[in-house]
């Protein structure tokens, strides 16, 4: 058995790569396939005794493009597609105020008045309607294809609805010309333009976010540098990563980034690891301690063994997962497509029965031909195609409005049946930047006292300056240190101040008087800066990574709903359950490294499904791993661009809106396709003529266009939640 991942050409939506996998998987030879619309690749497990030249031969026979072995490439939206959006979206509404201006008592053309010129009116339709046909030809043949393949689903749907009404409005068209001028009410052009419209603009949305999710992954393989330094002997060489091999010796200053995995050989260093592991603290290294590759060197003098290289090193395990996750499906299937795998042939087998009997019975070729239209017009399922998208559009709205970015048609149908919501600490429940959480004032001003602190700060890159940063002009600062391991010191006003941990008091030879301060602050999960003036403590600082506001209540609200609650964290145990048990969080998974979180979402999918919130690169993996993945905007593009969902507004009280909202959609989904299929099924028995009611093309479709009315106006509820999404 052999495996490989292609990069395929020519999908552009959920049925062309429904289509290329349900084909693929029919072929012999071929043992799995998984195709990912997102990423446009197909992974492909097959026997021996096919070849790649085979693979690529079957991939065209179904009417796409094999571009070879996958590689993470992006496919930019082109500008003559948005262009095209603009002009179509113009010519849409000029249809409509030709075709229905009359309707809403807005001033009609005189020349094409329905009533006084129903040739014109129709002709004019009719050439409007030309094209749409062009622009959505993609569209029709990939319904076809649907069909050919054997798996009908949404766009054989739009096929149907779209052929359906063009058919019979070009017969209505042709009875105009012939005089049968009443035949004028049975047009039906503009619905054909209206629906390839709006699918058109699923379609670019979905390429937008696919381009996104590209970006992020080509983003993950950026962090790296471009080049680093090698010592050879006393020399430094500069060299790209390309050329650093396993063993090598490398060099890395303040500032710089770690190019490689490996271990340090010379020297001491803080390196800012957050973008790995989520902790916002630069954490201390030294001699014969790990580094990872992509790691901000904050403040030391480095040398490094390269140990991991290219695809071996951690960053790329991670963009590993991410594209593996990717291409992970999952077993929630769209209600509609399972639908109309059996509705749309069995509505081509009764319509064509129907035609048959009344020919076989002494019907004339023209009452069989109006039974068989009107059946199709009848059964046309533009309300059952527009009984979830519709409902989900206008959830995507309402989410909107509350700042939540749903970026996927099916996420808010899979959002009900979430059972664990999982939280990232550093960043989600944190504002994940280091404030100030209490200070202790011994001498001077305390406002004079942060314009100290914060003057020496600013000589430094280390994230704890962050937490000082001041808007008032800054004193000057001479004789400026950094004391490895504990701090820094510099003088300013002619007086010399130290700045940093516990460790000041034994290198100044001073009692530390103030460990019932320190033993309060560390306890509240914080980190401890003492202030000194000379040989005296002038103030402590409480330095932490403050919880966001009303994230208990967020956390209660979940709860009320039998949502189980987990904290997933690469920070240390003592710091996570101090803030966990703070919030009401019961469950913490810390020190947890990227692949493990994946490894910890993958073990909780397990009891059912899993809703996970983070923020950063290290949060990609698992994100993605989740059945719903949800980032907060001030999160990292990677983690935006990895998640299914965006809290725009950093408001984690959205997500408890959020679940509400789906509720809320799927019970109007639910309610859309019960009226969907009344008028369906009650209008087909009525077509086929079995009861003792008249029927025909006009009255079928206007039954289709009430059905879709009903719908239309059944999702439209949904606008009616309020700001807490009830």
């Amino acid at each position: 058995m052999k495996k490989i991942v292609l990069s395929i050409g020519g999908m552009s939506c959920s049925a062309c790569s429904s289509s290329l996998e349900n084909f693929l998987n029919k072929q012999d030879g071929i043992i799995s396939v998984s195709v990912n619309l997102v990423l446009a690749n197909a992974s492909i497990e097959y026997d021996d005794n096919l070849t790649k030249e085979d693979l690529d031969e079957l991939i065209k026979k179904a009417g796409f493009k094999s571009l070879g072995e996958y590689k993470v490439v992006q496919e930019n939206l082109r500008k003559k597609d948005k262009l095209k959006l603009i002009l179509f979206g113009i010519l849409a509404l000029i249809v409509l105020y030709v075709s229905m201006s009359h309707m809403v008592c807005l001033p009609t053309i005189e020349f094409l008045n329905m009533e006084k010129y129903p040739l014109n009116y129709a002709v004019c339709l009719a050439i409007l309607n030309i094209p749409f046909l062009i622009y959505g030809l993609d569209i029709l043949i990939s319904g076809v294809k649907n069909l050919l393949h054997r798996s009908s689903n949404m766009d054989t749907l739009v096929m149907l609805g779209v052929l359906s009404s063009e058919l019979y409005s070009l017969f209505s068209l042709v009875m105009i010309f012939n005089g049968s001028m009443e035949c004028v009410e049975n047009l039906y052009f503009e619905s054909v333009c209206i629906i390839i419209y709006f699918v058109k603009l699923g379609r670019f949305i979905a390429d937008k976010n696919k381009n996104k999710t590209l970006d992020a992954i080509k983003e993950l393989v950026t962090i790296t540098p471009d080049y680093a330094y090698l010592k050879k002997g006393d020399e430094e060489v500069r060299v790209t990563l390309d050329k650093i091999k396993v063993g090598d010796i490398l060099i890395c200053k303040p500032g710089m980034k770690i190019a490689v995995d490996g271990k340090i050989v010379k020297g001491s260093t803080h390196l800012d690891e957050a973008f790995i592991t989520g902790e916002s603290i630069a954490q201390k290294k030294s001699v014969g301690d790990d580094v990872l590759a992509g790691s901000l060197n904050v403040d030391g003098f480095i040398e490094y063994e390269a140990i991991r290289i290219g695809a071996a090193s951690t960053i790329s395990e991670v963009v590993r997962l991410v594209i593996d996750a990717s291409n992970t499906k999952t077993h929630i299937s769209s209600l509609v497509d399972k639908i109309s795998r059996v509705f749309v042939p069995t509505i081509f087998f009764i319509a064509l029965l129907t035609f048959i009997v009344y020919i076989i019975i002494g019907g004339t070729l023209t009452q069989a031909l109006e039974k068989f239209i009107t059946i199709l017009v009848s059964a046309c399922p533009c309300a059952l195609g527009l009984a979830t998208p519709l409902a989900i559009v206008v959830s995507e709205g309402v989410c909107a409005r509350f700042g939540i970015l749903v970026k996927s048609s099916d996420i808010l149908e899979r959002v009900k049946d979430v059972s664990t919501v999982v939280f990232d600490k550093t960043g989600t429940l944190t504002y994940g930047d280091l404030r100030l959480s209490e200070e202790h004032i011994f001498g001077g001003d305390s406002k004079d006292v942060k314009r100290i602190v914060a003057s020496l700060e600013s000589k430094t890159s280390h994230p704890i300056s962050n937490a000082f940063k001041i808007d008032d002009k800054l004193y000057d600062v001479v004789d400026f240190k950094t004391i490895d391991g504990i701090g820094l010191t510099g003088k300013v006003n002619d007086k010399v101040y130290f700045i940093g941990n516990n460790k000041l008091f034994k290198m100044l030879d001073i009692k530390n008087d103030y460990e019932d301060y320190e033993k309060n602050i560390v306890n509240t999960g914080a980190s401890i800066v003492y202030v000194f003036e000379e040989n005296k403590v002038v103030a402590i600082f409480g330095v932490k990574d403050i919880i966001r506001d009303n994230i208990e209540d967020v956390i209660n609200n979940l709860k009320a709903m039998n949502k189980k609650v987990v904290m997933l964290t690469g920070d240390n145990e003592r710091t996570a359950k101090i803030i966990a048990s703070s919030i009401g969080i019961d469950e913490v998974r810390a020190n947890v490294l990227p692949k493990e979180k994946k490894t910890n979402i993958d073990e909780l999918k397990q009891s059912g499904k899993v809703m996970m919130i983070g923020d950063g690169i290290n949060d990609a993996p698992s994100l993605k791993s989740a059945d719903i993945g949800v980032s907060v905007a001030s999160g990292t593009d990677i983690a935006n661009n990895s998640s299914d969902i965006i809290l725009m507004n950093n408001d984690l009280s959205n997500i408890v809106k959020l679940f509400r909202i789906s509720k809320f959609t799927f019970k109007i989904i639910g309610e859309n396709l019960f009226w969907a299929f009344i008028y369906n099924i009650g209008m087909i028995i009525i077509s086929i003529g079995i009861l003792p009611i008249t029927n025909n093309p006009m009255i079928a479709a206007f039954a289709m266009t009430l059905s879709s009315i009903t719908v239309s106006f059944n999702s439209l509820r949904i606008l009616k939640l309020n700001k807490e999404g009830r």
